[in-house]
This record gives C-alpha cells, sequence and structure tokens, in this order.
C-alpha cells in the first residue's frame, strides 16, 4: 500500500478556503470603510461647515445692527479687530485648527460690515466621529474573526469528506463511504467505486488466467521435457540427433521455468516466499548455467565479481530476472564478451553486442513503441517480463546503452535491489 507524504499546511485545501474568507472579508472591509469616510466626511461638512455657515448669516446682520448677539455654548461670533491674531492670518472658508492643545472649527469669512471669523469651540462631531471609527474598527476585526471561523468551518465540511474518501480508498474498503450523498462528493465516491470494481475484476482476470494458463502448461512442458532426456540417453553421441534434443531439453525447461515465474507473480508479493538471498552465490550459479550458450562461440561470458551483498527477495524471480539479461546478452552477442558484475546494490551485465533494438528500448523506458518498430522481431517481451519481475520485488530496472566498439558494451542493464525491502507480513509468506 502506498503512503502519501503528508500534505504541507500552505498546499492545504482548508487554509486555502480560509484565505478565500479572509481575502473576501478584507476586500469587503476596505470597501466599505472607504464609503464610510466618505460618508462621515458628508456628514461633517453637513453639520458642522453648514452650521458654522448658519450662525454667521444670522449673526452677522444683527451684530451690524447693534444688536445683541448671544450665542449657543460653544461658539464665538468675531468681526473685524475683534478676531484673535491667532486666527487673522487663516483664508477664507472653513478650517480645522489646534489652538493650545484645544481643536476648534473656525468660519472665516467676510461681508459688509468686513472680515469675520465663527469659532466653535466645543463642537461634539469630533467625538462622534472617534465613535463611530472605533466602532468600524471593532465592526473589522469581528468581520475578519467571522471569517476566519466561517471559512475553517467551511473548509472542515468540503475537506473532511474528501480526506475520508482519500482514507477509504488507500485502506481498500470495500465499500466506499458517501456513495449515498447526492452531491458531488456522493458522485466522485461512486465514480471512485465504480472504476474500483471494474479494475478489480480487470486484474482478477489477468490473475487468473496467467495461473490458470501456467498451470496447464506445466503437464505438457513436462511431458516435452521427459521425452527429451529419453531422446539424449537413447542417440549417444550422435551429433545430427543430439544437439536438437539439447535445444528442445533447454528450451523445455526455461519454458517450465517461465511457467513457475508467471504463477509467481499472479500472486501478490506479501504472499511469496521471501529469503535472504546472497547476490555473489545467486549470480555465479546462473553465469555457470549460461555458459553453455556460448560453447564454441567467439563469446566470452564471465563474471567479474564485485562486492557481495544480501538482499530480501523471492529466489525463483530474482534468476530469472537475472538469468533473462545474461540469456539475451549470450543470445544477441556476436562476438566479444559479456561481463556480469556486482556494484554498489545491484547486477549490472555488459556486452558488446549491437545493443538493443528501438522496440525493447521503449518497452524498457515505458515509452511508446515507434510505428517504425511495431510487428518487427525485438520487441523486448522477456524484457517485460524482467520489469514485472522488478516492479514484484521493489527492485529497480536501468538501462544504459552506448556506440559499440572493442572495448564498449553494446548495452549495460542493471537492476537495483532495495536495501531495506517493504516489512512483509508473516501470517502471509507462503500462503
Amino acid at each position: 500500500m502506498v503512503k502519501e507524504a503528508p500534505l504541507k499546511k500552505e498546499d492545504s485545501l482548508r487554509r486555502r478556503i480560509t484565505v478565500a474568507y479572509l481575502t473576501f472579508a478584507t476586500v469587503s472591509s476596505v470597501f466599505f470603510a472607504v464609503i464610510a469616510a466618505l460618508a462621515v466626511e458628508g456628514i461633517e461638512v453637513r453639520l458642522v461647515d453648514e452650521r458654522l455657515e448658519e450662525v454667521a448669516a444670522w449673526a452677522g446682520p444683527r451684530h451690524a445692527g447693534g444688536l445683541p448677539v448671544e450665542m449657543p455654548a460653544g461658539l464665538s461670533y468675531h468681526l473685524g479687530d475683534g478676531i484673535p491674531r491667532s486666527l487673522r492670518a487663516l483664508p477664507e472658508g472653513v478650517h480645522e485648527v489646534t489652538i493650545e492643545g484645544v481643536d476648534l472649527h473656525v468660519l472665516k469669512g467676510r461681508s459688509a460690515a468686513g472680515e469675520y471669523a465663527v469659532v466653535d469651540h466645543d463642537s461634539a462631531y469630533e467625538k462622534i466621529e472617534l465613535v463611530v471609527y472605533s466602532m468600524f474598527a471593532v465592526a473589522f476585526l469581528g468581520f475578519m474573526g467571522f471569517a476566519v471561523v466561517l471559512g475553517r468551518f467551511l473548509g472542515n465540511r468540503i475537506v473532511n469528506p474528501i480526506v475520508e474518501l482519500a482514507a477509504a480508498v488507500d485502506a481498500r474498503t470495500a465499500q466506499l463511504p458517501l456513495q449515498e450523498r447526492g452531491d458531488e462528493l456522493g458522485l466522485l465516491s461512486r465514480t471512485i467505486a465504480g472504476h474500483t470494481a471494474e479494475l478489480k475484476q480487470f486484474l482478477d482476470r489477468e490473475r487468473f488466467f496467467t495461473g490458470d494458463v501456467s498451470h496447464e502448461l506445466r503437464t505438457p512442458l513436462t511431458v516435452i521435457a521427459g521425452a527429451a532426456e529419453v531422446l539424449l540417453a537413447q542417440t549417444g553421441i550422435d551429433p545430427v540427433v543430439r544437439a536438437p534434443a539439447e535445444r528442445i531439453y533447454r528450451a523445455a525447461r526455461e519454458a517450465s521455468d517461465t511457467t513457475s515465474v508467471l504463477l509467481r507473480l499472479a500472486r501478490s508479493p506479501e504472499r511469496l516466499e521471501w529469503t535472504p538471498i546472497s547476490a555473489d552465490a545467486l549470480v555465479r550459479e546462473e553465469v555457470a548455467r549460461c555458459q553453455v550458450l556460448v560453447a564454441g562461440r567467439p563469446v566470452a561470458l564471465r563474471y567479474a565479481g564485485g562486492d557481495d551483498f544480501v538482499f530480501q527477495g523471492v529466489r525463483e524471480l530474482v534468476l530469472a530476472a537475472v538469468g533473462n539479461l545474461v540469456r539475451n546478452a549470450c543470445q544477441y552477442t556476436e562476438r566479444g564478451h559479456v561481463e556480469v558484475r556486482l556494484e554498489g546494490h545491484g547486477v549490472i551485465v555488459e556486452d558488446t553486442g549491437p545493443g538493443l533494438p528501438p522496440a525493447a528500448r521503449a518497452r524498457l523506458r515505458n515509452e511508446p513503441i515507434p510505428a517504425e518498430a511495431r510487428g518487427s522481431s525485438g520487441t523486448g517481451l522477456g524484457l517485460g517480463l524482467v520489469q514485472r519481475i522488478c516492479s514484484h520485488l521493489g527492485a529497480t530496472l536501468v538501462l544504459t546503452e552506448q556506440p559499440p566498439g572493442q572495448y564498449s558494451p553494446g548495452s549495460c542493464i542493471e537492476i537495483h535491489f532495495p536495501e531495506k525491502p517493504a516489512p512483509v507480513n508473516p501470517s502471509l509468506t507462503g500462503a
């Protein structure tokens, strides 16, 4: 079972939803704050400026007519030389000034009687304005807090079912949750369940087919190998009959080994017989067994050694993978050498052959097979089997090709085994 790495906070869908709500709240708050500030300023003009102008329009004629001018508390009217020196330099219009620590609203103007000034000493509007802005600040903070809470709440409502569904899929649960829902999550759950069921049926058919075919092939292959052994025993040293009998016997044994490999590949990795394997002993055995393939040919098959290592694996599958690479190298190398060595935590097979054909290279690298190579020989079916074995064992198959020459290999294929294999369930071993 593949375990996904934990999500980073910045990649979390919950976080993105919360940030989206917070961004919306910030933009909305700024928008309404600008409108509110314009409204407050408009109200100030309406309440303060127009009030001072009304006072000036009422007090000016009374003052010119010598009538008493009784101003409301906090307001004063000054004319000509009666204007305080600190206010005389102000131009005409409404001004907000601070004199000796006191905030004043001053209206300077000119009438037939001369220059005048109306002063509001105790305008309550500043206090009202402070209260209004304070309320806006509290509302802004509250709105931002509500946006965070709402974003996290909706994020959990949206993400938690997805996490639950992902956990059920990862745990291979037979019945996925949320399928009864009528929304998009229910549709997603039902779609995943449907595709999972189709994939399971396909894999079951492939596994049963591979197992049945491999099982049915065992009996005829055993008969062929037995007949070939009898033929070898009866022919003695007659080269005309013995050579074909040996080829029949060898082909039957290889087909029988391939059948066993297919049977094991039809089983899940945790149900195989995993044992500690010495790479040096296994490679020596396989190289010795393949020496017959280069007998009488200008090709040298040698084991160059290397640092031995022990890894956990299924012996029959590892033998099949390494043997397939060695046999292919011996078969397609016309002259030169085939060298097998250990390096790092892997087995390397080099040869001085022509290199892999395009179709085999494409198959090995999981690339589309070129159109001009389709239907041709050398499609790499053997390498495809090696790939399946490596995938089953958690190993890595690597291809390195160089231009063929006297001292450079035509192809170099490596199998790297994991240093720390995935744990195997002991109760299933050998089942």
